[in-house]
C-alpha cells in the first residue's frame, strides 16, 4: 500500500480532515499506528471535528456580529438585570429551536448589542446560521434589495435564517415601506426562527415609535409573543472602560 497515494486520494476528495489526521499519523513510529478499525474510527472522527469547525467559521464570517463577543465575557452581576442562570438557559440554544424572540432593552453602552452579539456566536458555534443587522444596515439592505432586484430573494434568505439579530431598533425613522418590509419579515419567521431585538426604547413605547396603529399592533404581538425579555441596567460600561 502506498501511503503517499493515500494521503493524496483524500486530499483530492476534499477530505481534509482525514488527511490532516492520516498525516499525521504516519509521522508516528510504526509501533504507534492503530490499529484497522482503530484508524478508521479516528480518521472519521477527524472529518467530522473539521466539518464542524469549517461550518461554524462559514455561519460566524456571514452572520458580520458587530462584536467578537462570548457567553463568557457578560457581566451577570447584581443589579445588571441578567444572571447566570438566565444566561445559561439562553446558551443552551433552546430558544433558537423552539423559535422564541429575546428582546433586549436598556439604556445606551449598557451592553446590549455585545450580549446579542454574544448569543449570534454562541449560535454558529451550535451549528444555527445567523444574520447581524444594526437598523441602519437594515435599512440601508432593504433600500439596495429594492433597487437591485433582489427584495424577495432577501426576504427569503432572512425567513429561512434561524437566528436574526435587529440591533438598535427604534434609533431610525421607519418610512410605511419598512414597517411592511418588518412585518413580512416577522410573519414569515413566526414560530419557524428565532429572532433578538436589542433597543433603547422600553418594550412599552415600540407602538409608539412604529406610529402606525395597524401595523404596530401585528409587528408588536409578533415581536413579544413568545418572547424572552432582558431588561440591562446600571451605567454605560463604555465610559468605565474609559475611564
Amino acid at each position: 500500500m502506498n501511503q503517499q497515494s493515500t494521503l493524496e486520494q483524500l486530499q483530492e476528495l476534499k477530505l481534509s480532515g482525514m488527511a490532516k489526521r492520516y498525516e499525521a499519523i504516519l509521522k508516528q513510529p510504526v509501533h504507534q499506528h492503530p490499529e484497522p478499525h482503530e484508524l478508521i474510527a479516528s480518521l472519521a472522527e477527524a472529518e467530522a471535528g473539521y466539518r464542524v469547525y469549517q461550518r461554524t467559521q462559514l455561519y460566524l464570517r456571514l452572520s458580520k456580529l458587530r462584536y467578537h463577543a462570548t457567553p463568557e465575557q457578560i457581566n451577570c452581576t447584581p443589579g445588571r438585570g441578567i444572571t447566570k442562570e438566565v444566561l445559561a438557559i439562553l446558551t443552551d440554544g433552546s430558544f433558537i429551536e423552539k423559535s422564541e424572540n429575546l428582546l433586549i432593552t436598556g439604556s445606551t453602552g449598557c451592553g446590549k448589542s455585545y450580549l446579542a452579539c454574544a448569543m449570534g456566536r454562541n449560535a454558529c458555534l451550535l451549528g444555527h446560521r445567523t444574520l447581524y443587522y444594526s437598523m441602519n444596515r437594515f435599512i440601508e439592505a432593504l433600500a439596495a434589495a429594492r433597487l437591485d432586484g433582489t427584495y424577495i430573494r432577501w426576504i427569503n434568505m432572512i425567513a429561512k435564517t434561524p437566528l436574526l439579530i435587529i440591533d438598535d431598533f427604534g434609533l431610525q425613522p421607519l418610512t410605511h415601506d419598512m414597517r411592511l418590509t418588518l412585518l413580512q419579515i416577522l410573519e414569515d419567521r413566526f414560530a419557524k426562527g428565532a429572532t433578538i431585538v436589542t433597543s433603547q426604547l422600553p418594550i412599552n413605547k415600540w407602538y409608539e415609535y412604529i406610529n402606525e396603529p395597524t401595523l404596530a399592533d401585528a409587528i408588536c404581538d409578533r415581536l413579544t409573543a413568545n418572547a424572552n425579555r432582558i431588561e440591562l441596567k446600571g451605567d454605560s460600561l463604555r465610559q468605565k472602560k474609559n475611564n
